[in-house]
């Protein structure tokens, strides 16, 4: 049995025109606590979560979005974007789920940290501060590298799956 950290998420999408070909915009959430606060590049991460081997990637991916934006996950189809990865030598699951999402309504949970730290004062913090909806080159800059590719893959899926057979 591996001992490797693994995390599962879901990121969400909507479509766009532009330019005369389908596009998409993903929804992305900044992650919080006082090591993001300054930050906006590579500061920004699908919603997700680690999980045991006593649970499958899927239910975490679900979890996890509830968790982090303290709403119920939208129904639809979800689309299986595969495993990146990280710098960190976690493994990141990710799947695309089509659906429309008001930030405003958003909740996001909280983890308790000491901050400073070696002060022993414990703080509670956002695990993730704010989301927006971003373009695929917005979230490019925004997304931590290791994460970018799933953008790259449901970019790619979406426009696969719009090109005319028709000859």
């Amino acid at each position: 049995m591996s001992t490797s950290r693994r995390s599962a998420g879901l990121l969400l999408f909507r479509f766009t025109e532009g330019a005369g070909e389908r596009d998409v915009e993903v929804l992305i959430g900044h992650m919080g606590g006082p090591f993001w606060a300054g930050r906006e590049a590579a500061a920004w991460s699908v919603p997700k979560g680690e999980y045991g081997p006593e649970e499958d990637a899927e239910a975490a991916a679900r979890r996890e979005f509830v968790e982090e934006l303290g709403v119920p996950v939208p129904p639809g189809e979800w689309i299986a974007l595969g495993e990146s990865r990280q710098r960190s030598g976690k493994t990141v699951t990710a799947w695309a789920l089509e659906a429309e999402l008001d930030v405003a309504s958003v909740v996001p949970g909280t983890f308790t940290m000491e901050w400073p730290r070696g002060s022993g004062v414990r703080q509670e913090f956002p695990e993730m501060d704010r989301f927006a909806w971003c373009t695929p080159e917005q979230a490019a800059e925004r997304l931590v590298v290791g994460q970018r590719v799933f953008v790259d893959r449901l970019r790619a899926q979406v426009r696969g799956a719009t090109a005319s057979p028709d000859a």
